[in-house]
């Protein structure tokens, strides 16, 4: 009974606590048309502190998206397009000799901000990538002798172009699982291409409004920590992920030959955390079985690795998540 009540108690909290993002809705909505599932996707990683992979053609509203997002809570937002000749002090800053002062200092860099969009992470050397990776994981950046703390909220949103793979440096597998969600988005629909090209030929085009600020944020970050997951669902995430690694203890043996690796423990845990964050996103103070499957494919497509036997037979991730979230009992 008192279980009860706290959930009710929870519930009416997580509803006023959770009444901006209908506000962020509309204002993303003012400058983004479509991309529902992007704008989402930004949300779920802004309020579970994850970073985002995103595979989409160009030209899809990726860096308009974040740009008017850091508008919307007056965060401060740097793009980086990542090339082949780009140096790890390229991004994170380097230390210079001061000749008025005779020593030398520090020169920070672009990944100082609270939101970065990492254009094309793919294109640039393994070194960079590193460099980018290790803010994301640590939120610290070390120059010279000294050490750096990322402001936070910290978001970086990296994308790839899945059309033009030549000469580019495909993210490897322990760096590519650090990011809590991969993003897919396709182009827009008829009705919503029209009204975009009629938004980009207007005499002004709409801008988002400020209405919050990086602390409210980080508030919502914490209250989003105190969504209640039961047991249940606890185990139901541990069965979708093991089945990622030992299909066939799940009846699904003909995946058996395809994994090469499943999930790792932050699959597990990622899967927790956006569910909570989508909870949050819907007003409730608890994780249902829904909230799992609707984030299941983004915070598990790039975690899984598939065999030359897969490939030949064009077998993909997106068909072996649908086919364990169908097998798995939902609790």
């Amino acid at each position: 009974m008192n279980t009860e009540i706290n959930i009710i108690e929870l519930n009416e909290r997580i509803r006023k606590e959770s009444s901006f993002v209908g506000a962020i809705t509309s204002e993303m909505n003012k400058v983004i048309v479509g991309q529902k599932h992007l704008i989402n996707s930004l949300l779920i990683g802004l309020l579970s502190d994850g970073h985002i992979l995103l595979e989409g053609v160009p030209g899809l509203a990726k860096t308009l998206a974040i740009n008017t997002l850091s508008n919307i809570i007056s965060a401060k937002f740097c793009r980086i397009q990542f090339t082949p000749d780009l140096l790890p002090a390229d991004l994170i800053g380097t230390m210079i000799y001061s000749i008025k002062n005779e020593e030398f200092a520090v020169k920070k860099g672009p990944i100082f901000a609270n939101f970065i969009l990492a254009d094309e992470i793919n294109r640039s050397p393994a070194k960079v990538q590193s460099a980018l990776l290790e803010a994301m994981q640590e939120r610290q950046i070390t120059i010279g002798t000294k050490t750096f703390f990322l402001e936070k909220p910290f978001l970086v949103l990296a994308t790839q172009n899945p059309i033009e793979q030549e000469g580019t440096y495909p993210l490897p597998e322990a760096q590519i699982d650090r990011f809590m969600l991969k993003v897919i988005i396709n182009y827009p629909k008829k009705h919503e291409e029209q009204l975009i090209i009629r938004q980009n030929i207007a005499k002004s085009f709409p801008k988002a409004s400020t209405i919050l600020n990086t602390a409210d944020i980080i508030n919502a970050r914490n209250i989003v920590r105190e969504i209640y997951i039961d047991e249940k669902i606890e185990k139901y995430i541990v069965d979708i992920v093991f089945a990622t690694r030992f299909p066939d203890e799940y009846g699904l043996g003909k995946f058996k030959n395809m994994i090469a690796f499943g999930g790792s423990p932050r699959a597990g845990i990622n899967l927790a955390l956006a569910a909570k964050a989508y909870a949050f996103i819907q007003g409730r103070g608890a994780v249902f079985p829904e909230d799992i499957r609707t984030v299941c494919h983004d915070v598990l497509r790039h975690r899984i690795g598939l065999t030359y036997e897969a490939e030949a037979e064009n077998i993909t991730t997106e068909e072996i998540i649908s086919e364990i979230l169908n097998v798995i009992e939902v609790p």
